[in-house]
């Protein structure tokens, strides 16, 4: 039968000699590599004591962000959770009550918001999706927890620390170091 690309060679077996019945070529060859990685440099991490280091590009848990003032600024708008591919986000709108200007920036806010990490893949598609840049992925990676409940994230959570009230915090939840006073 001919083939279609042309690219198949055909094989020829030729019997093994002496040598190569014994495996003896292949079990040094072996037994080499094996003896080579006993001076190399050890892949494995003591995690607690020794940070693996992220790439710049790392998506981590999501955090909820606020302005300067320390209002939040997400506005409930639902495009996050629409860019959502696999459906983890999930919130509900509320109106901003006279008295409430110093909570939150717009007339509407997530009076819930709520994010399922067991269903979230970490593709960053709500960062590019919020027009308010009120959601972004941060450098930290999920905790791991005993129980399904602990991974539904709400949004007390997510939120970061207030700018006002903890500006180290604030600092700290920004990835920025916080300039030291004179």
């Amino acid at each position: 039968m001919q083939s279609l690309t042309n690219r198949g060679k055909q094989v020829e077996r030729k019997p093994m000699t002496l040598v190569e019945k014994m495996y003896l070529p292949a079990i040094f060859k072996g037994m080499g590599i094996t003896f080579s990685h006993l001076f190399k440099k050890r892949p494995t991490i003591s995690y607690p004591e020794e940070q693996r280091p992220f790439s710049a590009v790392f998506r981590g848990l999501q955090i909820l962000n606020r302005d300067e003032e320390g209002r939040e600024r997400c506005t409930a708008c639902g495009l996050c959770a629409v860019a959502c591919p696999a459906e983890a986000i999930t919130m509900e709108a509320a109106e901003r009550q006279a008295g409430e200007e110093n909570l939150y920036r717009e007339e509407k806010y997530a009076a819930k918001y709520e994010i399922n990490m067991l269903r979230c893949i970490f593709c960053g598609l709500c960062e590019e999706a919020c027009p308010k840049d009120a959601i972004y992925l941060s450098q930290t990676f999920a905790p791991a927890n005993y129980g399904r409940t602990g991974f539904i994230y709400g949004k007390e959570d997510l939120l970061i620390p207030n700018p006002v009230t903890d500006p180290e915090g604030y600092a700290k939840a920004k990835g920025t170091i916080p300039q030291a006073t004179k």
